[in-house]
């Protein structure tokens, strides 16, 4: 029977406890044994210098179509992820019924592309985690998309649900729990997730709490507003039971700087209050979504159609500008939008990519405002953008708390010429060189255990999420010395250095720094491949 033995490694086991040096050999898809005497297998990796690690687990990514269209993944493989968790922002492809399939596809091709060709033979939870199944190179893990399930169960409209309406998202969230989802997640700045009310929401989140899941939420303002928006969801999950996991919990624009010590001291209370709390966080800068997500959410009321014809009408266009410019957008987060902090990341329009809305308007003449609607119309709401609207400070801050995880929340379009954020490619590299080797704000010790074990708690995987005898190899070799990310703003699709070897249920997916285009993960499903409720 082949076994792998990583020879005279550095382990660092995802507890948080002090690297230690062993031998550890993997066999028939599991870690066999880690020792300190001398061990044998059929295949031998050196492995002097470097450290062992648990597999990373991206705790927010946006890989829910990649993974299907280009399955080796690359840009996770290469950076030592072994597990993302996918249905992110309350916007995925499942459950939906032929007509809701077409209206997310439109929604999200700015987020994930949207092929030609391409086969969506599933309409179900479980018949999206079969098609993973198929084969791909990480596991995954899914999230009941909240803004899906309501587009299904009441289509568009920004108002309360009937009750036949709020018992049909109830039976669809619990359904696809049933089916193996571990959770559900929102987009609250996101149509039409954003219209639910937080009783609704609640209401929601009973469900997925007597399922044993956790709801990760994209809330409803990282801007104005922001400190109220993490307290609602807080109170969403103490009044609902259902543990908490906040999604990109960053503090974003020039009103949040300097203020995460805030948002540290109202997680700390809730945790201290007996609150199940996580949180995920990227560690860049610049955030990234569609440029359509900056519309007032009444702009966008009825879908995507019902959008155009509103930005193509010029009375309707000219009070959108108003509370875009002045008033302050909700899908802006609640601020004015700066329009020069705006960067264009993929469009179908060429000469766009890598240009601030402002820069466009100023070479063309034109107000930014029709800038944004041009574009919107002529790339069918497609238009993928940067904005560059963080704080060091708080990105610093938020990473050293004992609830943080890490999460990229990649985006991967299958658009030709995009440039997307290079988080999808650099994430987990830039956390071990910046974070850990060039600034010391967290131990190699700490920032596994953030990037391995605590994210496997809070998804509650079953034998999962360190380097223990027993457990699933889903494994990560690196050189502490050298290990970085190289992707950038203007190159983003460039792998990271450092990392030799990868190992997903045992199989190298990455061998001496290359990948392998095997395929051995598959879809992580509550009840198969988590521990039971307690």
């Amino acid at each position: 029977m082949s076994s792998l033995l990583f020879r005279d490694a550095t382990v660092v086991d995802g507890t948080g406890a002090a690297a230690y040096r062993a031998n550890v050999r993997v066999a028939e898809g599991r870690i066999a044994e880690i020792t300190t005497k001398p061990s044998s297998a059929s295949h031998v990796v050196d492995a002097d210098g470097l450290v062992l690690a648990p597999g990373f687990i991206d705790m927010h990514a946006h890989s829910d179509l990649a993974l299907l269209a280009a399955p080796g993944h690359l840009a996770k493989v290469a950076q030592g992820v072994t597990c993302e968790v996918i249905g992110q922002d309350g916007l995925s492809y499942a459950p939906v019924s032929d007509a809701t399939l077409a209206s997310v596809r439109q929604t999200i091709a700015g987020w994930n592309g949207d092929p030609d060709g391409f086969d969506w033979d599933w309409r179900t939870v479980g018949e999206y985690l079969d098609r993973l199944d198929d084969g791909i190179a990480v596991n995954a893990a899914y999230l009941v998309p909240q803004g899906s399930v309501r587009m299904l169960a009441m289509g568009w409209d920004a108002r309360e649900p009937t009750r036949a309406e709020l018992d049909r998202q109830r039976d669809l969230v619990a359904t696809g729990m049933r089916e193996g989802a571990v959770g559900m997640s929102s987009g609250l700045t996101y149509v039409p997730g954003m219209y639910a009310s937080d009783a609704e929401l609640v209401a929601l989140c009973q469900v997925v709490a007597g399922l044993g899941g956790y709801y990760s939420p994209h809330h409803r303002s990282y801007g104005a507003g922001a400190l109220d928006a993490y307290a609602a969801m807080v109170e969403v999950s103490r009044r609902s039971g259902c543990p908490l996991h906040l999604a990109h919990a960053t503090m974003n624009f020039a009103v949040n700087e300097g203020r995460a010590g805030e948002l540290l001291a109202l997680l700390d209370q809730a945790l201290a209050d007996g609150c199940d709390i996580t949180l995920d966080t990227y560690p860049y800068l610049p955030g990234s979504t569609t440029l359509a997500a900056l519309l007032p959410s009444r702009a966008a009321e009825g879908g995507p159609a019902a959008a155009l014809a509103r930005l193509a009408d010029p009375a309707s266009a000219s009070a959108i500008r108003r509370v875009m410019e002045v008033d302050g957008s909700d899908g802006c987060h609640g601020v004015p939008v700066e329009w020069d902090t705006v960067e264009i990341s993929g469009s179908r329009v060429p000469g766009t990519v890598g240009r601030t809305v402002a820069a466009l308007a100023a070479s063309s003449g034109r107000p930014p405002f029709e800038v944004f609607r041009e574009l919107l119309a002529a790339d069918d709401l497609g238009t993928t953008i940067l904005q560059h609207v963080g704080h060091e400070e708080n990105v610093r801050a938020i990473m050293r708390h004992p609830a943080h995880t890490g999460g990229s929340d990649g985006l991967l379009p299958l658009t030709p010429g995009a440039k997307p954020h290079p988080r999808a490619y650099g994430t987990f590299p830039r956390y071990l060189a910046r974070y850990v080797r060039d600034l010391g704000v967290l131990t190699l010790e700490e920032c596994v255990a953030h990037l391995t074990g605590r994210p496997a708690r809070r998804l509650r995987l079953r034998g999962r999420g360190l380097v223990r005898a027993g457990y699933h190899a889903d494994l990560v070799l690196f050189d502490p010395a050298t290990v970085r990310d190289t992707a950038t703003f203007e190159a983003p699709r460039t792998v990271p250095e450092g990392i030799t070897h990868v190992l997903v249920n045992g199989v190298p997916v990455l061998a001496g720094g290359r990948p392998t285009g095997a395929l051995p993960g598959h879809a992580l499903r509550r009840g198969r491949d988590t521990t039971p409720t307690p």
